[in-house]
């Protein structure tokens, strides 16, 4: 028996927690948070937590107690995920310069 094929993949499983951060869109800016660049980043340990790394806008932005909670809930929902935290930083401050290619095509910033 190939206990490999019992674990669960790491790297597979951080690319479903992106893809489903993806499906939460920033209110002022029409993209996902992902691509705004508010996820700085994401750790996956052997015990299948999870621990997200993000940023705001700002610290006074009106999401700032419910947009956490929302990366939260969504990325615990996921089936392999043991449980889930987001830690909110503001070291370094988010700036444009952190928004994908993509999201600044779109916002007429390139």
């Amino acid at each position: 028996m190939n206990i490999m094929s019992e674990t669960i993949d790491t790297t597979r499983l951080g690319e479903k927690i992106v893809a489903v951060i993806k499906t939460i869109y920033e209110p002022e800016i029409p993209r996902d948070i992902y691509e705004v660049g508010l996820i700085y980043d994401v750790f996956v340990n052997e015990d299948y937590d999870v621990k997200i790394l993000m940023t705001l806008t700002t610290p006074n932005w009106p999401v700032a107690e419910t947009l956490p909670l929302e990366v939260e809930e969504k990325v615990k929902s996921i089936k392999d995920v043991n449980n889930a935290e987001v830690e909110i930083t503001f070291d370094p401050p988010w700036t444009q310069e952190l928004m994908s290619e993509e999201a600044k095509l779109e916002l007429g910033m390139l």
